[in-house]
């Protein structure tokens, strides 16, 4: 199984600290704003370099990416497989 590995500069004497670099957030049906606006951008700036949405109920899955200060966006179903970009060798079949 490929492993998602956190950026070194994460890692202290005392453990993991900072943002991840993936993060998957599964829309919440009473306030999707939140996951698909305040989120978005809080992970952002937190310097989170990939954030999925997965909407169930619009069998969506939303693909947000910052790479050196480009921002991609990609939309997928649940009939797709989604590639992890921030991993070479990692994809998820929905």
């Amino acid at each position: 199984m490929p492993q998602v590995t956190a950026r070194m500069t994460a890692y202290t004497e005392k453990g993991c600290s900072g943002a991840p670099d993936w993060m998957i957030e599964i829309v919440s049906p009473g306030n999707p704003e939140h996951d698909y606006i305040d989120k978005l951008r809080l992970y952002k700036n937190a310097g989170v370099r990939e954030y999925w949405i997965v909407d169930p109920r619009r069998e969506r899955i939303f693909v947000y990416c910052w790479e050196q200060e480009k921002f991609e966006v990609e939309m997928y179903t649940f009939q797709d497989t989604v590639k992890v970009n921030i991993n070479e060798d990692f994809q998820i079949d929905f």
